[in-house]
Formats: C-alpha cells, sequence, structure tokens
C-alpha cells in the first residue's frame, strides 16, 4: 500500500461526500412533485406521457397495487427484451450480421437486465446488434434502475406518512425517477466520457494496422451512452466482454475516477433523500455513516490483501513490491483496482476493472462477503436503501428485545408482522446463493464448468450465484456460464433475489404506513446517534456472517490459507 493509493481513494470518497447532500435534496424534490430546475423543461413532457398512456398522477396506489404494477411492467420489460435478442437478426442496425441469442441464453439476459442485475454470459461486441445493446439494454438499464427508486421512495413515505393507505403512484415515480434524474445526468455523464475517449457511433468496427504490420479489426458502436447509464443506474453491464478493463470503455484515470464517481454517488444521494422526505436528516446521516464504516473497511482489506503479493510468485522471483498485480490493469494499479472491485460490489453494479478470479483468496472474499451482506453499501439505486432500511428493522427489533420495550422506528411501532415480511426477505438470499452452490458443487454437468481445481473452483461457484441472487451481476472469471444449466439457474436466482424479496419489502411497508406515527418519548431508542449506527454494522455483520461463513471458510479462505502455505491445486 502506498500514500499516492489511498490518497486516490480518499479523493474519491471525498468527493462522493461533496455530492450527496445537493443530489440528495435534488431527488427529494422531484418525488414529492415539487419545481426544480428542470421543470420549465420537463414538465410538459411529463404531463403529455401521462395522458398518452391514461395515468392520473393525482391517484395514489395501495402497497399491493404499487407491487402489482411493478411486477406487471417489468413483466413487459423482460418479454420486450426477450423477444428483442432472439430476433436480432432481423431487426435495423445489425451491421454485424449477429444472428439471434439462444433461447436459454436470451433468457438469463433478459431476466439479468430486467432485475438490474446485468450478469453477462456473453461478450457484448461479438454477440449483440447495436439495436439490441441500445433498444434492449440500454432501455433496461434505465427502467430496472428508476424501478429501484420507485420502490425506494414507496418505502419512504411509509415510514414518513402516519395512518394511510397509500404509498404513492409507481407510473408517477417511475416516470420522474427515469425523466429528472438518470436522463439529465446520464446524458452530461455520456457526453464527459466521449471527451475522454469512449467511442459513440453507429459503425461496427474500424480497421487498424499494429506496430507489427498486421491487420486488426477493433469493434466500436454506442459505448459512452450505455457506459454513462450501466454506472449511474448500478447495472454494471459493459459493452465489451471485459467490462470497464477494455480501453474503450475505461480509456484514462480520469474516466475511471467517473465510473466509480457515478456509480457511487446517485445510490449514496438516495440516503440523503431518504432523511430529508422523513423530516430527520440526521437519520439520513447515520444510514450514511454506517455505510462508509463497512464500504471504506472493505477497501482497506481488499487493498491491503492485493498489496501484500501473492507469497507463491515471490518464491519464483516476482518482486514483493509489486503486490498481486495478476488480473489488474497497469493503468489503474491496485489501489484503484480493490476501490472499483468493492464500491461495485458494495453497491449492485457489476462493472469490472479487473479479474476478481485473479485477487489473492482474502482480495477476492471482501466483494463476494459484500454482495452477500444484501449489497446495502450503499447497494443498487433505491433496491439498497429499502435494503438498509430492512436491516434498521431488524436493528430496533433487536434493540427492543434487549431493554424489554416495543421497538419503534422513526415513530412506528415494529412487531411481529413486520419482522415476519423481514426475516422472509433476508432469508432469500442464503436460500438461492447456497441452494444453488451445493446443487451445482455435486452435478458433474454443472463441476465441468468450473475452470479451477479446489476451493478457488468452489468459490466460482459461490461467486456466480451470490452475484445473480444480490442483483449485482459481476463475474468471478474462471467460470463457463453459458449452458443451459446456468443460463437456467442463474436467471431463476436473479429473479428470487429482486422480486422475492422486494414483494415481502412492499407488504412491510403497507403496514408501516398504515400505523400511527407516534412522537418520541423519554424511552424511544434514538436511531439517528452512533449506538444505533454501531448496533446497524453490526446486525449486517453478523447476519452475513452467519449465513455465509461456512461456505466462505470452505471456498475463499482456505483458497487464502493454501497461498500462504504455497500449496497449489
Amino acid at each position: 500500500m502506498t500514500i499516492i493509493g489511498w490518497l486516490q481513494i480518499s479523493l474519491l470518497f471525498f468527493a462522493v461526500l461533496l455530492a450527496i447532500k445537493p443530489l440528495g435534496l435534488y431527488m427529494a424534490k422531484v418525488f414529492a412533485g415539487e419545481r426544480t430546475l428542470l421543470s420549465p423543461v420537463l414538465w410538459r413532457v411529463e404531463s403529455d406521457l401521462y395522458r398518452l398512456a391514461g395515468i392520473r398522477p393525482d391517484k395514489e396506489q395501495s402497497w399491493l397495487a404499487y407491487t402489482l404494477a411493478m411486477l406487471a411492467f417489468s413483466l413487459a420489460g423482460f418479454v420486450s427484451l426477450y423477444a428483442i435478442l432472439r430476433l436480432q437478426a432481423y431487426l435495423p442496425l445489425n451491421p454485424q450480421g449477429f444472428a439471434g441469442m439462444p433461447a436459454d441464453l436470451a433468457f438469463n439476459t433478459a431476466v439479468s437486465f430486467v432485475t438490474n442485475t446485468n450478469w453477462q454470459n456473453y461478450g457484448g461486441e461479438t454477440t449483440l446488434s447495436h439495436f439490441s445493446q441500445m433498444a434492449g439494454l440500454t432501455v433496461q438499464n434505465f427502467v430496472s434502475a428508476a424501478t429501484g427508486m420507485a420502490l425506494a421512495i414507496a418505502f419512504t413515505r411509509a415510514l414518513a406518512r402516519s395512518k394511510v393507505s397509500t404509498l404513492g403512484n409507481f407510473w408517477v415515480d417511475l416516470t420522474r425517477a427515469t425523466l429528472y434524474v438518470l436522463l439529465p445526468i446520464a446524458f452530461l455523464i455520456a457526453v464527459a466520457f466521449v471527451a475522454m475517449g469512449l467511442p459513440q457511433t453507429l459503425d461496427a468496427s474500424i480497421s487498424a494496422t499494429t506496430l507489427e504490420g498486421a491487420n486488426q479489426v477493433i469493434s466500436l458502436g454506442p459505448v459512452a451512452s450505455q457506459e454513462a447509464i450501466k454506472q449511474l443506474g448500478t447495472n454494471g453491464g459493459g459493452f465489451f466482454n471485459v467490462n470497464a478493463a477494455h480501453p474503450f470503455e475505461n480509456p484514462t484515470a480520469w474516466s475511471n475516477y467517473l465510473n466509480i464517481f457515478a456509480m457511487l454517488s446517485l445510490s449514496a444521494a438516495l440516503v440523503y433523500t431518504f432523511g430529508q422526505m422523513i423530516g430527520n436528516r440526521r437519520q439520513g446521516w447515520a444510514l450514511i455513516a454506517a455505510i462508509a464504516v463497512l464500504l471504506v473497511s472493505g477497501v482497506a482489506v481488499t487493498y491491503w490483501a492485493e498489496a501484500a503479493g501473492n507469497p507463491i510468485l515471490t518464491a519464483l522471483g516476482v518482486d514483493p513490491s509489486l503486490g498481486n498485480m495478476e488480473g489488474k490493469e497497469v493503468r489503474f494499479g491496485e489501489a484503484m483496482t480493490a476501490l472499483y472491485a468493492t464500491v461495485t460490489t458494495g453497491l449492485s453494479d457489476g462493472g469490472v476493472n479487473g479479474m476478481h478470479g485473479s485477487f489473492t483468496g482474502l482480495g477476492g472474499l471482501v466483494p463476494m462477503f459484500l454482495i452477500q451482506l444484501g449489497e446495502v453499501l450503499p447497494g443498487g439505486v433505491g433496491s439498497g436503501l429499502y435494503g438498509l432500511l430492512v436491516f434498521a428493522l431488524l436493528s430496533v427489533f433487536v434493540a427492543g428485545l434487549m431493554v424489554g420495550r416495543t421497538p419503534e422506528f422513526l415513530g412506528k411501532k415494529i412487531e411481529g408482522r413486520e419482522m415476519k415480511f423481514a426475516m422472509l426477505a433476508v432469508l432469500i438470499l442464503p436460500l438461492v446463493i447456497l441452494g444453488f452452490t451445493a446443487i451445482s458443487a455435486v452435478l458433474p454437468f454443472a463441476v465441468a464448468s468450473v475452470g479451477t481445481a479446489g476451493p478457488h473452483g468452489l468459490s466460482e461457484i459461490l461467486y456466480a450465484f451470490t452475484s445473480a441472487a444480490g442483483n449485482n451481476g459481476s463475474a468471478f472469471g474462471g467460470l463457463t456460464g453459458n449452458t443451459v444449466w446456468y443460463n437456467t439457474t442463474l436467471g431463476i436466482a436473479m429473479l428470487l433475489g429482486r422480486f422475492a424479496y422486494v414483494v415481502p419489502v412492499m407488504a412491510i411497508a403497507g403496514s408501516l404506513a398504515a400505523k400511527v406515527k407516534a412522537p418520541a418519548s423519554a424511552g424511544t431508542f434514538p436511531t439517528d446517534g452512533p449506538l444505533f449506527v454501531g448496533l446497524l454494522v453490526g446486525i449486517i455483520l453478523i447476519l452475513g456472517g452467519l449465513q455465509f461463513l461456512p461456505a466462505l471458510v470452505l471456498g475463499p479462505i482456505v483458497d487464502h490459507l493454501s497461498m500462504l502455505a504455497g500449496q497449489t491445486f
């Protein structure tokens, strides 16, 4: 580790910290329907969209109607994207002449982008036409992120309101998230990316002559526009196969910085929006503090593990001061690769600028563990916030058990109904991740896809289902995922990780909205101070550790200990 490396990391976090308040306040105004800087330009567009769709923006929905609208919209998105991928050969803007996707791969990809996971069992530049990239994937990058934001705002209203039966209107929240937040900011980021060297063209490729005199065909396309919303919406799906390690997706140190800033800033700012909308900004900062403790700790451990190097390579004559540079871009080094890997898995992004499977055992453990925590650091845009609030409810419930009082959160009593739904949501991840991993680890045709023997091979399977169920989308590498088994099971894991989680969360929101919001009393446990921050961090770690520790021991932990002992498989 170096001072320069830590300075780079610190400057990025400082930039995000500066952006949290203005972005958070702006989004609070947007979702409250208040006038913003963009209202004179976009108000008429918003009104016309409601009129054309037959939506009454003043008519709010119950939690069930809100959830059913979200599920119907997601189903329509899946069907349309699946059709685009299957019929790609007959659709326009296909200068490469690509055929349609096979059924199992199209299912996996459509589910992946509709659930904001963006797991990719294909190489973008060798599989997808420009039409599929733009009308299929990029559209879902916008609306899947907007869906997550809408659900988070609905949950926020449940805590802000008292004795009501409605949570807002899904179609209005979806429209405002897309129109006022994602589109304008993504446009600015795309322009910045073009200035930094990312291509934005409908040409298929360009030919170049190498220094050796050989001819090289370099794929092109509308890269900058997709990259912008990929990061802003915490989607992570890359235009190219190697994602942000490709020089056309991430050409400079500045583009690398903007990548990380874009994926982190909006999710973190939504937590501040939560505090603003409930009328308690200190509560928002308390949640941000809990996020920061875990995220910075994850960066520190990953950076330390990679900077410490690999003793097996040291024994072969590699300079130990170089650390572990395997699988890392020499343009960015260990510090910015460790930061990228930690942020992208603390979020629900999945974009990568290095190969996670080439990290040391401990370095690879951290990104995997951050996903298993529920991706609440600060998680995907919107999805991270409502996931974090579920942990907040569990924390006050534990605190109430300690002192023998009925737990409360923001004036709402947390009772058996809410806890049942909360535990149902929390148990989805271990059930899906550990269940599918166990099955895949014993089926011969599933094991045949594993690229590495020993504990590292188990880590490949475990990481794949962790990434899918956690709606992350990053890959450990080494696993051949483009098979009928993995395309199908990973797709199911993505569906359960998104929708089987959010339905009980929305049920909690409906229950809380109907409760009377009581004023704080002398016996109220304060949830905006250091004690609550510590309790929340502990609950997140304990739930993740107790559920996944045995599997992590058999995978990345044994892998790291074997490396230290000089043992290979």
